[in-house]
């Protein structure tokens, strides 16, 4: 693997704002050094005992153990901050190198003047993703694994911490290097019967490489067939709630949100505009958007929410439809269930509190792929079933195996599709009794793709951008 320039960077680790304790880091083979003359130890109460070292005197730290004392400006023999600094030696480091952690008081100014003080004695600033980088080219992480690192920061849910720290410790990486070593072995199969023809060698005939092809098929289907939960997990959904005015759309965001979001009243319109929070449902992360009820208006405010609430039907992943049980299908319902037709959406039939005067029959005329749900808001009854009809959408109501791995990554899925894309095609021509140099050259490529996965393969561009995309410090 390999290493860049040999430098000492720094930054800050944790985000900028006020908090209890904030870190700075330092990795490189100067880290030491450098925390060595800016770090002065506490030695007792006795003012006598805690004088500061002079410039020419570093502090020994003893690797792996909190030291609590001061960071000093060596220039002007200033006391920054009072602080917890360790020293971690390479190469059992999160880089692979000498690191070093300050822990300091959260103020920004406090994590300004300590970095600050690290860059005027020798480090340089860090780049986006550097920390994280440097352990993936010194060998510590794969490619996968280091976007995992983002995807634990960025966990809305608990679902998606669990993915993302599953990918982390290296298990998708497991199974893509395992598919990827069946790949190689049947690479070196066609090889050394296309060049040494004549040796004795095991003979790869066409029923062995489309036994071998089948099995790594098998096993690329396997990675793909969570990947729209995983990215759902890792992303999240967009989800509209939408109808008509008054329907209880506003209802249903609180009860969502657990709390009073959203102003509930008799009058239509009330809500004018979108209103979008972030929620988990059951792990699952979502983007709830409650919508102002969509009808034909000539108040020119409610005209612009209607029209934001269109825009929001029209760019969500899961569609919620209220209609009124108690009211006869309106023209404005009857268009939106035609526009809902085809799109993912559950209709919600609520008020069955009040006499009924829509069954689920009339809304079958209209929406006749959709799951409908029958509700009572105002005594929350139906959301449960709700809950239930949102989590089989997004699931596909299959049910996960503790051991199924699930993709998240929106790279590695299009990787996988374009490997698995590579191996039905040598399939094809495996059951012609196509030439076995046109086999290799599609196994070849599924090798490559799988291996941009882990990095093995990954240009520099594609390393570059991956690691462009995490926050500094990390």
């Amino acid at each position: 693997m390999m290493t860049q320039p040999e430098r000492t960077i720094a930054a800050i680790s944790t985000a900028y704002g006020e908090s209890g304790i904030g870190i700075v880091r330092m990795s490189g083979p100067s880290a030491k050094a450098i925390a060595s003359r800016i770090f002065v130890p506490y030695r007792g109460s006795n003012a006598s005992q805690n004088q500061k070292q002079s410039p020419t005197e570093a502090f020994a730290f003893v690797p792996r153990h909190l030291h609590y004392g001061h960071i000093v400006d060596p220039k002007t023999a200033e006391t920054v901050d009072e602080v917890l600094c360790v020293f971690m030696k390479a190469p059992h480091t999160y880089t692979g190198e000498d690191l070093v952690e300050i822990q300091c008081h959260g103020s920004t100014a406090s994590l300004r003047r300590i970095l600050s003080v690290c860059l005027e004695n020798g480090a340089e600033m860090a780049e986006r993703g550097e920390f994280t980088k440097l352990a993936f080219l010194n060998g510590r992480i794969d490619l996968a694994q280091a976007e995992a690192v983002i995807d634990v920061i960025k966990a809305k849910t608990d679902k998606s911490l669990e993915t993302a720290v599953s990918q982390m410790q290296g298990k998708l990486s497991e199974k893509v290097k395992a598919v990827r070593q069946q790949l190689l072995d049947l690479l070196v199969l066609l090889t050394v019967n296309m060049d040494y023809p004549d040796e004795d060698i095991e003979v790869a005939t066409y029923g062995k490489i489309e036994e071998s092809l089948e099995a790594i098929r098998s096993g690329i289907s396997a990675l793909l067939e969570n990947a729209d939960e995983g990215k759902i997990l890792r992303e999240g959904l967009s989800v509209a709630i939408v109808g008509k005015p008054n329907v209880g759309k506003s209802s249903l965001m609180n009860l969502f949100l657990g709390e009073h979001r959203s102003i509930v009243t008799d009058i239509p319109g009330t809500t004018r505009d979108t209103i979008e929070e972030q929620i988990s449902l059951r792990g699952i992360p979502l983007r709830l958007t409650d919508t102002a009820g969509i009808r034909e208006t000539s108040d020119v405010v409610e005209a612009i929410g209607v029209d934001r609430s269109k825009d929001a039907f029209n760019k969500a992943d899961l569609v919620l439809l209220l209609l009124d049980s108690s009211r006869p299908l309106s023209e404005d319902d009857i268009s939106l269930m035609k526009a809902a037709e085809g799109k993912p959406c559950i209709a919600v039939l609520n008020k069955t509190d009040l006499a009924p005067c829509v069954s689920e029959v009339d809304v079958k005329e209209y929406l006749k792929t959709a799951q409908i749900i029958s509700t009572s808001l105002l005594n929350d009854e139906g959301i449960e079933q709700l809950k239930d009809a949102m989590e089989a959408l997004i699931t596909g109501g299959k049910v996960r195996r503790e051991e199924d791995i699930l993709v998240s990554n929106t790279r590695h899925i299009q990787l996988l599709k374009n490997a698995l894309g590579e191996v039905n095609e040598a399939l094809s021509m495996t059951r012609a009794g196509e030439a076995m140099d046109f086999l290799e050259v599609n196994a070849n490529a599924a090798f490559q793709y799988l291996g941009e996965i882990t990095g093995d393969t990954a240009s520099g561009e594609i390393i570059d951008e991956v690691f462009a995309r995490f926050c500094l410090g990390k």
